[in-house]
């Protein structure tokens, strides 16, 4: 006889509110926790057909370390969709400018393509500096190694 696997339905789901300090800590190491954190990977309860993932705040964007040579060699697109409108920005150019889109991009990347990961998506925030408005949701501080 075969025991059946545990199912979360979306009523059930319990969200909590994390902030990660991202002050030293390299770029795709702290995308892989929150990306696992924004699925909801990280609890016992997790159901690949539900959003059960928590809220994740991430401060101090513009403090994320990047290894190697990546600040000049990793390049960003963006198309306009026009003829020409190709725009190119090295990883140095993001960091100092758009500190915040360069966490939010690393991150996406990360969650699922489809309806599920537009609404995991939803639940991240970003700020480049330590300060946060989300005092009110009593978020819980998660420590990154």
């Amino acid at each position: 006889m075969m025991k059946n696997s545990y199912m979360q339905k979306k009523e059930e789901v319990v969200r909590n509110w994390y902030v990660i300090d991202a002050e030293g800590i390299s770029l795709g190491r702290l995308a892989a926790k929150v990306a696992n954190v924004l699925r909801g990977k990280h609890k016992p309860t997790y159901t690949p057909h539900v959003d059960c993932g928590d809220f994740v705040i991430v401060v101090n964007a513009s403090k994320v370390n990047l290894t190697g040579n990546k600040l000049d060699d990793k390049i960003y697109y963006n198309h306009s969709g026009y003829t020409g409108g190709l725009r190119e920005r090295t990883a140095r150019e993001m960091l100092e400018n758009y500190p915040i889109e360069m966490v939010e991009r690393a991150v996406k990347g990360m969650l699922p393509k489809t309806r599920l990961g537009r609404q995991m998506y939803k639940k991240l925030f970003v700020y480049a500096g330590s300060e946060h408005p989300h005092i009110a949701q009593k978020p819980i501080e998660m420590d990154i190694k």
